[in-house]
């Protein structure tokens, strides 16, 4: 498994990319980081509320929420052909503080402010 090779190879940080299997491993991998005290980001907020360090990625409620007026667009007749490609506007930055302390990870004040949102 991959996380024996983290481990193998003395990782001083973790950085997960997306990926549906990582994605429903998440409490496994955020607790393996945890117990081996490696900062770890994510992109996807779940990761981060399930006991990550930190998550920065796209926010997905905002995403469908676009996808839906292409949707809308596309059922009033739009050729989705002729349709502009988008990128996510809206990123989000989750802070787990929770994690922070119990790896002994202080995060600045500057960058806590800038949080969307911070779990404790």
């Amino acid at each position: 498994m991959a996380l024996a090779n983290i481990e193998k190879e003395h990782a001083a940080a973790l950085l997960v990319t997306p990926d549906p299997v990582f994605f429903n491993q998440r409490k496994l991998i955020a607790d393996f980081a945890i117990r081996r005290r490696l900062p770890s980001t994510f992109l996807f907020r779940e990761f981060a509320e399930a006991g990550g360090l930190m998550s920065y990625g796209p926010s997905i409620t905002e995403s469908y929420r676009r996808a839906a007026t292409y949707v809308d667009k596309i059922l009033k007749g739009a050729k989705p052909a002729d349709l502009p490609v988008e990128q996510p506007l809206k990123f989000e930055l989750i802070i787990n503080l929770k994690t922070a302390k119990q790896i002994g990870l202080t995060i600045p004040p500057n960058l806590l402010v800038r949080a969307d949102r911070v779990i404790k």
